[in-house]
């Protein structure tokens, strides 16, 4: 009989335990897993496997270090232990308990996630080698039955490309809701998770549970599947303690949504409230901070206080106060937390409805930004391209995408070339690349007809665009046109317009086009050079009129 070096976790150190091997393990050939086998799907105390070569190292889900949520891939553990290369190799599993708090760490290329608690972990060793090779399809020694189909290798889902939102479910877990309502209150809040239709692309969500204490179960990065989500709530415990909800959304306000956590950029954010009751604390406050950090609050509230329980309540108008909009759309009602299924799906297709989430409109995220860039003979070459370095510093600044920001661009003469259109790019990379690709023209100065052409076949296609509309003028001299016409007209058409004139622009012509009020809305600078620093002037000018057109 050999013997096998067993890792033991234990409190505080972690020691290697000599313990012999059961008898007929020596020689036996390694099970061929696939690039994703997670330590839930091996069903043995001890085992023996073979992970293939060229798994992609961005896609693997890994949760701890050393000891690992069984959730994790068994292969993508063994790369971050540095049990083998991505080359793949065999691999010893241990199973070994569940347990809380499983660090995030960078090793081997590969970065563990952080999971507050999970039902069971193991650990891996550098394995023995077998005469089978992996070929990323999982395999079996064992004949296998007759009408049973071979596992498929799991591929990420992409979701429901409808429903793009990122998702916090704030649940309700003090003594108020109690045991048997929580695990309803999960049960529901899983049906909801399922038919959203969570993936890569679709929506994600995470969850954090309030009590006396907030603690965030999981976060958005953490699963992008409904079945990982699945087993994630169901593995959730019961806290207890005060029903501290307003303190439990502030932190979920300023801590959940960050890139870090895999808060997406251009995606609306959203923390659906569980309160079975009313909350022990004052909400008002953390509806006021997840307003200001541009979250959408939804209240789903259960069992609401009876006339008699009335004078117990800290505010009786507690959904109201904290809700996005107090317009009934972020409010939701359930009698209990029995029969919820039929609650389901109107509470889902709320949650997908991206155009109704007003408090995730910011000036960065809900703006239409078209450029007029005078591109005549008297800018040069250099100083085009300090134009265009202007341009480029703007227009990073805002969340670009298919539901967020957009940008446009406008090369003028005495004619006029549209560089690209709002809905040409719907990246930043793009956006930017694209800008610094543009040509310069060279011609005469024709700024009136420019703008008639911009407003007429930039702005005329997004007139249904929910954005607001923004039109940012770079010239540096004389037009040749009338411009206080075609600015007006734009105006009309709900375009605010920034002239940003440099060396030779009139100053009269700037204000002319300019929306009001006029000093707010023209910059001037007698070099190219001078452009940089007004660079911060215009997007604080974006934003300040943004929040003014949301009054």
């Amino acid at each position: 009989m050999s013997a096998a070096w067993i890792p033991v976790l234990c409190l505080g150190v972690c020691l290697l335990l000599l313990l012999p091997e059961p008898a007929g393990s020596e020689g036996a050939v390694p099970i061929a897993i696939t690039c994703f086998t997670r330590g839930l799907d091996i069903r043995k105390e001890k085992a023996d496997v073979l992970c293939p070569g060229g798994c992609p190292l961005e896609e693997f889900s890994v949760f701890g270090n050393i000891v690992y949520a069984s959730v994790s891939s068994i292969c993508g553990a063994a790369i971050h232990r540095g049990v083998i290369s991505n080359s793949g190799g065999p691999v010893r599993i241990y199973s070994l308990p569940g347990r809380e708090n499983y660090s995030s760490v960078v090793a081997n290329g590969i970065q563990s996630q952080t999971l507050s608690r999970w039902s069971a972990s193991f650990t891996v060793t550098k394995g023995k080698s077998g005469t089978q090779e992996a070929t990323g399809q999982a395999v079996s020694t064992a004949r296998p039955a007759i009408g049973k189909r071979l596992k498929k290798t799991p591929e990420k889902k992409t979701g429901n490309k409808d429903c793009k939102a990122d998702i916090a479910f704030l649940i309700d877990g003090s003594f108020n809701i109690g045991q048997r309502r929580f695990n309803l209150q999960k049960n529901f809040v899983g049906k909801v998770a399922l038919m959203l239709g969570i993936g890569t692309e679709g929506p994600h969500v995470g969850l954090v549970q309030a009590s006396e204490h907030p603690k965030i179960e999981f976060y958005l990065k953490n699963f992008t599947s409904a079945k990982d989500v699945l087993f994630a709530i169901k593995e959730v415990g019961f806290r207890g303690g005060n029903t501290n909800t307003g303190k439990a959304l502030k932190h979920t306000a300023q801590k959940f949504f960050t890139a870090d956590t895999g808060a997406r950029k251009g995606i609306p954010k959203v923390v659906v409230v569980f309160i079975d009751g009313w909350p022990s604390d004052d909400i008002e406050e953390a509806g006021i901070v997840a307003r200001e950090f541009g979250v959408n609050v939804f209240i789903v509230s259960v069992a609401k206080p009876i006339p008699e329980e009335l004078g117990m309540v800290q505010d009786v108008a507690f959904v109201d106060k904290a809700v996005c909009r107090s317009n009934g759309f972020f409010s939701y009602y359930m009698p209990n937390w029995f029969g919820t299924t039929k609650y389901v799906k109107p509470l889902v297709q709320k949650l997908c409805t991206h155009e109704q989430m007003v408090c995730s409109k910011t000036c960065y995220n809900s703006v239409n930004i078209a450029f007029l860039i005078d591109g005549s003979s008297s800018v040069g070459e250099s100083n085009f391209r300090l134009i265009l370095e202007f341009v480029s510093n703007i227009a990073k600044i805002f969340e670009i995408s298919d539901i967020g920001a957009k940008i446009a661009a406008v090369q003028f003469t005495y004619d006029q070339r549209t560089e690209f259109s709002f809905t040409d790019y719907s990246t930043k990379e793009n956006v930017l690349a694209v800008i610094r690709s543009i040509r310069y023209m060279s011609g005469g100065t024709a700024t009136g007809d420019a703008i008639s052409f911009t407003v007429r076949n930039v702005f005329g296609p997004m007139r249904d665009s929910p954005n607001k509309n923004f039109l940012v003028i770079v010239t540096d001299g004389q037009s040749y046109d009338d411009v206080r016409g075609p600015a007006a007209a734009a105006h009309d058409a709900g375009i605010t317009i920034f002239s940003v004139g440099v060396a030779w622009a009139p100053l009269d012509d700037l204000k002319d086009m300019a929306s009001k009020p006029k000093e707010s809305h023209v910059f001037f600078t007698r070099e190219f050079t001078g452009l940089e620093p007004i660079v911060s002037d215009v997007i604080r000018g974006i934003c300040r009129d943004f929040l003014e057109s949301q009054q």
